[in-house]
């Protein structure tokens, strides 16, 4: 069927409802947008679903939602694992709650207990909560740092991480296997409630979450001991943190916890934020201000689904708020808990930390410096996760922390996906600390640098849009796959790894080599000097990113080699 087929289709067919009738009936005249929302299905990739809130099969509505849902249905009945149940969270979005329902009630339709939290979650806990609830998956409705006008579908299976290969593919294809509307199950909540299908959630799983949270804490007697001083400014950007971020630091004994009012309740249409996303200096302009009235030690903001975290910290010297990358607020968190789990004897047999391929070298510098093995994995917190499985399963290692370079980290094992409020309370232990030291957060990050070096990493990204872009950026990894540089810059290339080949090789020796991670469209280029530049085409939007690397014997220095890098990849590229 072409896209008017499919538009006329949506309008006459019984099945859908008249709400949606009339919003596709005020864009008759309007053949561009009806094109739009009607020439492709709204793609389930390895994440999920993910796009703009409306009618039609390239949005997220009930029915795309629905139809998703079917197919895991069919998925989870083909492996015997319909008895386990599915756990469902939700957050602070327009529809969220609604398409936790639709999910729910497909599910149920189809013989698999739905287990609903009552209201809005963190992500991380919603991975929790499945493994707590021994599920054989889960779903979590969010559209994480995205536009307002976006929502979206993540689904996880019983490990607690989201899916990775080869179930990815599997469940993959048995959505796009669904191709009636007609097929697709669902039940009215009573019946379902009433046959045991659909059962809320809530307190007893976050009562469970906040213990396993505090397990990570080290040293509650330095929280105690400057919890009257040290001040906190917090923002959950109208999300899922509010709740259970203030939970934890009250728990702990923090007392001034300054919560910034605009963004304190749940709010689907971010009034005060143009991106609720803890990357962007802009959404910190309340934060900031907030921080000087109450002269603050710390900001912290995590993302609506909270399980990324943004920093600023005070200096002193300046009187400013510096703002932290995620690879620095990580490296600070990394390294406090290797250095004070060493010094106190509770660090693990044979402990492990995890990070990807793109996240700062500083990780490798720390975990060696404390005998803890580092392991790489390709881009994407799932394979964190799924390292923490394949740990369990071999015995092999015990994991402590992981991270990656997009404002996500996780500390403990009682979720497999990056937790945003694990991070605030590490963080915040770790401000203590400082505090009790005489010393700002800022500080001890110039510690660190003056101690492992000036690690600093940037992004450059090209955006290219429809048919023709997407053939400019295959071009792209063409040209460097196929004619890989031997040098950027007065940087000579040591070795190039090509993770879809799974291909290593030196350059000096022509040697080749195994990169031993899974197949991905990844180009990775370590150079001299410690550092580095990867190629990755964006696999949700239609750009490719490259990302960079250096270590400097200064701030300044750092930032100008990492520039200079910058300048030299584009002239290549170019």
């Amino acid at each position: 069927m072409g896209y008017k087929e499919e538009y006329a289709f949506w309008l006459e067919d019984s099945y859908f409802d008249q709400e949606t009738k009339d919003e596709l009936l005020a864009i008759k005249d309007n053949e561009t947008e009806i094109e739009d929302r009607f020439y492709k299905e709204l793609e389930f990739g390895t994440g999920g679903l993910r796009g703009v809130i409306g009618a039609g099969t390239n949005r997220m509505n009930i029915y795309t939602v629905r139809k998703a849902t079917q197919g895991l249905a069919n998925y989870i009945k083909k492996q015997g694992g319909q008895e386990k149940g599915v756990a469902i969270a939700y957050d602070s979005r327009r529809m969220s709650p609604e398409f936790a329902d639709v999910a729910a009630l497909c599910l149920a339709a189809n013989g698999i207990k739905a287990y609903v939290f009552d209201a809005l979650r963190p992500t991380p806990e919603l991975s929790f909560a499945l493994r707590t609830l021994k599920c054989i998956s889960g779903i979590v409705i969010t559209a994480s740092h995205n536009p307002p006008e976006y929502n979206g579908y993540k689904c996880y299976w019983e490990d607690g991480a989201q899916v990775t290969a080869p179930r990815d593919k599997e469940i993959i294809t048995e959505v796009q296997n669904v191709t009636d509307y007609h097929e697709v199950l669902t039940m009215e909540k009573d019946a379902a409630v009433a046959a045991g299908l659909y059962q809320v959630i809530g307190k007893e799983i976050d009562d469970a979450y906040m213990v396993e949270l505090k397990k990570q804490i080290i040293h509650p007697e330095i929280i105690k001991e400057v919890a009257d001083d040290i001040k906190i400014v917090y923002s959950p950007f109208n999300g899922t943190g509010n709740v259970p971020v203030r939970r934890v630091l009250s728990e702990l004994g923090f007392k001034n916890v300054f919560v910034v009012p605009e963004q304190e309740m749940p709010d689907p249409n971010f009034t005060t934020l143009d991106y609720p996303n803890p990357e962007d200096p802009k959404a910190f302009t309340l934060a900031l201000k907030l921080a000087k009235e109450k002269n603050a030690d710390i900001i912290l903001a995590t993302d609506p689904d909270a399980d990324r975290l943004g920093i600023y910290a005070l200096d002193t010297k300046t009187g400013e708020y510096v703002p932290f990358t995620g690879n620095m607020s990580g490296m600070l968190i990394a390294e406090y808990i290797l250095r004070e789990r060493t010094a106190t004897g509770t660090m693990p047999e044979n402990p492990a930390l995890v990070s990807t391929i793109v996240t700062t070298n500083m990780a490798k510098a720390i975990a060696d410096d404390y005998n803890v093995k580092f392991i790489e994995v390709l881009t994407g917190f799932k394979y964190i996760g799924e390292q923490i499985k394949f740990f369990e399963q071999s015995g092999s290692n015990n994991y402590v922390f992981g991270l990656e370079e997009s404002y996500g980290c996780l500390a403990g094992t009682h979720a497999r996906d990056k937790d945003a409020v694990v991070a605030v309370m590490c963080l915040c232990e770790m401000a203590s600390w400082c505090k009790k030291n005489g010393l700002t957060v800022w500080d001890q990050m110039i510690n660190l640098y003056n101690k492992y070096g000036y690690y600093k990493e940037t992004q450059y990204a090209i955006t290219m849009k429809g048919i023709e872009g997407a053939n400019q950026i295959a071009a792209i990894m063409d040209n460097l796959r196929n004619n890989p540089p031997k040098n950027f810059g007065d940087l000579k290339v040591k070795e190039f790894r090509d993770y879809k080949s799974g291909e290593t090789l030196d350059i000096a020796t022509g040697t080749k080599g195994s990169t031993g991670l899974p197949s991905s469209n990844v180009l990775y280029f370590e150079l001299e000097n410690d550092s580095w530049c990867c190629a990755r085409p964006s696999g949700t939007e239609p750009k490719i990113k490259f990302y960079m690397g250096v270590k400097g014997n200064s701030l300044e220095d750092s930032k100008a080699k990492v520039e200079k890098l910058t300048e030299d990849l584009k002239a290549y590229i170019q």
